[in-house]
């Protein structure tokens, strides 16, 4: 593929992660552009038709800057970062399904339930 440069990192990753790359993908390019993003929303702020003509010039500044600053490279980069936080991400997964059980257990403790969730102890009613 003449021109096209291959992804540094081709693990496949699913729909859903893909979509978490390309949100942090645009999340920097977005940071990247803000002074022309700024400039652009100042500039039309109150305006309505008039903004069309009105914010060209900020307008052309901010696509340009965000052309600029998107490509296959950048992508690697969100690609890299997303991998990179991905170990960060399982901790939390861990540590919220752990306070869960934890919370479970004193549900359970409370309430004085056997591991089926049914009262011991005193009868029934």
């Amino acid at each position: 593929i003449a021109g096209k440069k291959i992804p540094s990192n081709p693990t496949p990753l699913s729909a859903p992660q893909e979509q978490q790359v390309r949100d942090l993908y645009y999340k920097n390019v977005r940071e990247k552009c803000a002074e022309e993003i700024k400039a652009f929303a100042a500039c039309a702020a109150g305006r309505t038709i008039t903004m069309v003509w009105a914010c060209r010039a900020q307008k052309l500044a901010m696509n340009s800057c965000m052309v600029q600053h998107q490509g296959q490279e950048e992508l690697d980069k969100a690609r890299a970062e997303w991998f990179r936080l991905a170990g960060e991400r399982r901790r939390e997964k861990e540590e919220r399904e752990r306070r869960v059980e934890e919370a479970k257990k004193k549900h359970q403790e409370w309430w004085n339930l056997d591991e089926h969730g049914r009262l011991q102890g005193k009868r029934a009613e």
